[in-house]
């Protein structure tokens, strides 16, 4: 839709949130509830701005670093503080402007192309509120706008009234930047208010209607209770869909799943699996209680109980219980149990023992491990990083490898093994000597 543009308010305090930050910084789903309204935005437009004021900066490098078409406005709160005021000053150049609220995570796509096709000078996109109460009452005859009432100049006739205003809107471009400059400050609180938008466009013969949008999708996050319950209905969504399409979940409901994970082929996730971040999941098994981060993962079983933290690829291998890898790229290797491999290389056939562990950190720095193909690593082995094994090696249990290894080598690094012959009885004394 070329001819629209699309301004979102962000510029508030979200003081309910009780929090220093940012409200439409709040992660739902792994990233800021803003970014969920902006790619919605986009679906519909290429021309879309954001009016902050709060955090600014903060907000501004998120936005931007995600979307960085996107114009960024201050609002001037002090002089020109409300709903209205956000749009002083802002440069319109589309034919249709679409206004949102920065705390509306859960828009759908479809119902803003209903808005934006709307005919009407001025559009209020409405829902009918199972519970009214707090909203401002959308009162019309005909199918127009008659006006918009606050609940608390509403008389009790028009408290009955069930379809409220979601604080979204849709302007003939040309009809707003001629109405725009007639709100007042002139109410309790001194604030410019965009629902004051409906009497002047009528007032000057301008179509006002109204479009039904579900409450859901267009609930507001005022706290942080009203989060969880959108992170709840967005994670539904996002199983729901990825479930269609083919992913097995079981117990789906304890799963947790980044609005950005991508999957491909059969995939199956067990119980309270966390896939967090950028992933991409393809033909794989991730088992229960297993989290994976911002990690790629091909062909393989991982878990239960495996932590791969962010930038792993993993390519035809298992990871078992308790495995730890980070930075870690590796293909066709096994890995079963109660292992660190972190800011490492791991090729085709490689065995690592339980409790093995990549020393990549020297307390300055990180340092790299590379493994080569077909290399058995025995249990309870620490590679102190850098350090490069060839192919074909054999590295004993209990080594501590602090040197390269060349193929065919057997890496044995122990300290002599002394037996001190009866100190048991001399230690616990003839009391604890079995008869």
């Amino acid at each position: 839709m070329s001819s629209v543009s699309v301004v979102i308010l962000a510029a508030g305090f979200g003081t309910r949130m009780k929090s220093n930050k940012a409200k439409v910084l709040f992660d739902i789903s792994g990233e800021p509830m803003i970014c969920h309204i902006l790619r919605k935005a986009y679906d519909i437009s290429s021309d879309v701005s954001v009016v902050l004021n709060y955090q600014f900066e903060e907000v501004k490098e998120a936005v931007l670093s995600k979307f960085p078409n996107t114009k960024i406005y201050r609002q001037d709160v002090e002089n020109f503080p409300g709903t209205a005021g956000a749009l002083k000053g802002l440069k319109f150049s589309k034919d249709k402007t679409i206004v949102l609220c920065g705390d509306m995570p859960l828009i759908k796509t479809e119902e803003l192309k209903n808005l934006a096709k709307s005919s009407s000078d001025l559009t209020v996109a409405v829902f009918k509120a199972k519970n009214p109460h707090g909203y401002g009452r959308v009162i019309t005859q005909n199918g127009e706008i008659l006006k918009i009432v606050e609940e608390k100049d509403a008389n009790e006739s028009q408290k009955e009234v069930d379809v409220v205003n979601s604080g979204c809107y849709a302007f003939d471009t040309e009809v707003l930047a001629q109405i725009l400059p007639k709100i007042s400050n002139n109410n309790a609180q001194n604030e410019y208010y965009l629902t004051d938008t409906i009497s002047l466009a009528k007032t000057s013969g301008y179509k006002c209607t109204t479009v039904l949008v579900d409450e859901q999708n267009f609930m507001g996050i005022n706290d942080k209770f009203t989060l969880s319950i959108a992170e709840n209905i967005m994670q539904d969504e996002i199983k729901k869909n990825l479930m269609k399409a083919g992913v097995k979940m079981r117990l789906p409901n304890t799963i947790y799943i980044d609005s950005r994970a991508k999957f491909e082929g059969e995939c199956e996730l067990e119980e309270n699996v966390s896939i967090i971040g950028e992933c991409f999941i393809k033909d794989s098994k991730i088992k229960s209680s297993t989290v994976i981060e911002s990690s790629e993962i091909y062909s393989s079983s991982i878990g239960p109980l495996a932590h791969i933290r962010p930038k792993c690829e993993i390519k035809n291998s298992h990871i078992g219980n308790f495995v730890e890898l980070k930075a870690a790229k590796v293909d066709d290797i096994k890995a079963g149990h109660l292992s660190y491999l972190g800011d490492c290389e791991i090729g085709s056939g490689t065995n690592i023992g339980c409790g093995t562990i990549t020393c990549n950190y020297d307390g300055k720095a990180k340092y790299k491990t590379i493994i080569g193909k077909n290399v058995f690593v025995g249990s309870d082995t620490q590679l102190v990083a850098p350090v490069k094994i060839e192919d074909d090696v054999i590295i004993a249990a209990g080594s501590t490898v602090t040197k390269d290894a060349k193929s065919g080598d057997l890496v044995i690094s122990r300290s002599t093994q002394v037996n001190k012959d009866g100190f048991y009885y001399k230690f616990f004394g003839d009391k604890n000597v079995k008869k």
